[in-house]
């Protein structure tokens, strides 16, 4: 930045002399002193200034778009950072679409203005200051001639920037509405073809459609006011000071000279406040997309710096290891809306080793559950430990519970970085075990092996066969602690059956805690926890459950039904 500011004024020095020139030049042949000489000479200092501004211009705009573009990579980093630092119920409410618009449109609108838009307002300050100072010095006449549109300046960048703000942040969001909207009826298409909702889908787009295009015409009309008032402010000058000039220079109160360099002057101050008419758009633009973009490092509901540090490190600072793999709930209650809570005072205790099945009616929050025993959510109170340190604000790397569930995604790029994502550099001995051990047998016949490009552009995988290699991804990563919700519901039943049989040599020896749809997989627990309503009902092995003849008893009876079989 320092070499920006320096080469940014000495461009700047450099373009006030030309003019200065042409004025000694008029002066001189007015004066009848002039020799061709003298005007060859004077014409190449021109010419050397000339190029000596055009040098530092380039130097000066290189150096900006260098430091805009280190700006961009790492605001674009700080963005993924911030998103994938939210609490998974926050991004989820935020909706697809808008993050996409965020991530692409807002940060292309600010990439422009670092590479563009915020070296030409700087240079176009810099030089308007300069040239004003130049003109003052000609004579105090004609700088106060150069003044005489900047009241009506001032008042309409005023005006501008009052309305701006506020109007381009609603139109960002309307953008983001209309990519929400047709996101989410591309994804769900088979959900709306099936069920007959093509109208109501294309009503919701055009209305979508609609809110952005009013937020449009609101911009488009402060432009409208803008842009002429400026445009007139730009040219006011200039004609105010050949005519007072033109008069002073009769009256013997200014040389020709003096007026014509001041004419150039004023006419060289137009391209600097034309291009600070031209960007202040972009900048208002660019300013609402930075705050859309920032805007993710202060979501409600976000752990802050202080919250994770005290939560997670000790007096000095210094981060809490946990000091095994023991799970405490301590009086758990979670909200999704505030003031209705789906989970109500839950106090469970899983040992390091141990085989727990979570079971209960749909709805009775055991999802909910798992998500805050895996860390991906946080309790609205109460805590959840893992080794006396809450489990949510231990970074990922040193977490060691990892959630399954029958939602997996396949990253654009090979098996290998799909599976080895979690333990980067793992050999491919390893990897191949992992996808044999899930049964994923058709990766040993893919044409490039493990390098072969899966995903978005690659090999399309179809369900069964994203999960396995997500399954195969949880066995690298190789956490003490596994949660698994329906993490084989997608599979046929003779491949979920292998990836079980598989899955269970796998997991001795580590705690698996498994949200039990489907009452076989709670039958081979250690113990079986029951949630009803939000509330630990019941909790202990599955023979005790059966012969209390509780609310256990009665879904294992549903499940066989109607037959006790123990």
């Amino acid at each position: 930045m320092a070499a920006v500011v320096v080469l940014t004024c000495l461009a700047a020095l450099v373009a006030l002399a030309p003019p200065w020139i042409v004025g000694e030049i008029v002066d001189v042949v007015e004066a009848g002193d002039a020799t061709m000489s003298t005007v060859n000479v004077l014409a190449l200092v021109l010419l050397g200034f000339a190029v000596a501004q055009l040098v530092l211009t380039r130097c000066a705009r290189y150096a900006v778009h260098r430091f805009g573009e280190r700006a961009l990579a790492r605001l674009r980093e700080e963005f993924v950072g911030g998103v994938l630092a939210l609490p998974t119920r926050v991004a989820e409410r935020a909706g697809t679409g808008d993050l996409v618009t965020r991530s692409t449109g807002d940060v292309g609108v600010v990439g422009l203005t670092l590479r563009n838009a915020a070296p030409d307002v700087f240079l176009a300050c810099v030089q308007a200051a300069f040239v004003f100072g130049a003109i003052f010095l000609l004579h105090p006449l004609l700088g106060a001639c150069a003044l005489v549109g900047l009241p009506l300046m001032v008042w309409v960048f005023r005006w501008y920037l009052k309305r701006a703000r506020e109007a381009y942040l609603a139109e960002g969001q309307a953008n983001s509405d209309v990519t929400e909207s047709m996101m989410s009826t591309a994804e769900g298409a088979r959900t709306v073809e099936a069920f007959g909702l093509r109208d109501v889908r294309v009503a919701e787009a055009d209305a979508a459609i609609g809110r952005a295009y009013r937020t449009r015409v609101r911009t488009l009309a402060l432009r409208s006011v803008f842009f002429p008032v400026s445009d007139v402010a730009n040219v006011l000058p200039a004609a105010v000071l050949l005519v007072l000039g033109g008069f002073a220079y009769t009256e013997g109160i200014v040389s020709l000279g003096a007026v014509v360099a001041g004419s150039l002057y004023i006419w060289q101050l137009t391209e600097p406040i034309a291009r600070l008419h031209l960007w202040l758009e972009q900048l208002q633009r660019s300013g609402a997309s930075f705050a859309r973009i920032k805007g993710i490092e202060h979501v409600a509901g976000r752990p802050g710096p202080v919250e994770l540090r005290s939560a997670s490190a000790d007096a000095d600072g210094t981060a809490q290891v946990p000091a095994d793999d023991r799970i405490e709930l301590i009086g758990v209650r979670f909200a999704y809306v505030d003031g209705h809570d789906v989970l109500h005072g839950i106090d469970l205790t899983v040992e390091p080793g141990e085989k727990l099945a979570i079971v209960g009616p749909s709805g009775a929050g055991k999802t909910t559950l798992g998500r805050l025993l895996a860390g991906v959510d946080v309790p609205r109170a109460g805590r959840v430990l893992v080794g006396g340190v809450p489990v949510a604000h231990l970074p990922p790397d040193r977490r060691e519970i990892v959630l399954v569930t029958q939602e997996h995604h396949v990253f654009m790029a090979s098996l290998r970085d799909n599976v080895a994502m979690a333990v980067p550099g793992v050999d491919d001995d390893r990897l191949r075990a992992a996808l044999d051990t899930v049964d994923a047998t058709w990766a040993r016949s893919l044409p490039d092996g493990l390098d072969t490009m899966v995903g978005a552009g690659g090999l399309p995988l179809d369900a069964a066969q994203a999960q396995q290699l997500a399954l195969a991804r949880v066995l690298v990563h190789d956490p003490h602690t596994l949660i698994l919700d329906e993490a084989t519901s997608l599979l046929d039943p003779t491949t979920a059956r292998h990836a079980e049989r598989s899955l269970a040599a796998v997991l001795e020896g580590r705690t698996v805690i498994t949200i039990a749809h489907r009452l076989h997989s709670a039958h081979d627990a250690d113990r079986v926890a029951v949630v009803e309503d939000g509330r630990l009902t019941e909790l202990g092995a599955h023979d005790d459950l059966v012969t209390a003849d509780g609310s256990y008893a009665a879904l294992w009876r549903s499940w066989h039904g109607g037959v006790f079989r123990p």
